[in-house]
């Protein structure tokens, strides 16, 4: 079996270079998430004002409006970015620990064979 060589260099690169994308994907999901609190509100508001006098009733109106609908999907998608960068970056942590594992396994065979 060959070893594939790992640069932990480039790892590390990776992690630096991503720190700040990942930063700002978890900032627009928690801002999203919190937003659609906002929206709702929103368009619960709308409701009342086209007539919808009970609470569940506005409730309704809110949640089957398009723009409610399309901030959903805005979540979504932030959400899929924001863990796809993540397990970028723990994949780049185990590189790291593999290749920390590798040279730990060369050094003690280089003791056992000198």
């Amino acid at each position: 079996m060959t070893e594939k060589l790992i640069d932990p260099n480039a790892a590390v690169d990776f992690m630096y270079s991503q720190a700040v994308i990942f930063a700002q994907a978890k900032a627009n999901r928690f801002y999203l998430e919190e937003y659609r609190k906002t929206l709702k509100a929103e368009l619960c508001k709308e409701a009342l004002e086209a007539g919808y006098e009970a609470v569940n009733a506005q409730e309704r109106e809110a949640y089957s409006n398009p723009r409610y609908k399309a901030h959903l999907t805005a979540i979504k998608e932030s959400i899929q970015v924001e863990e796809q960068l993540r397990w970028q970056l723990v994949a780049a942590q185990a590189r790291i620990d593999v290749w920390r594992s590798q040279e730990a396994s060369h050094r003690a065979f280089d003791k056992a064979v000198v």
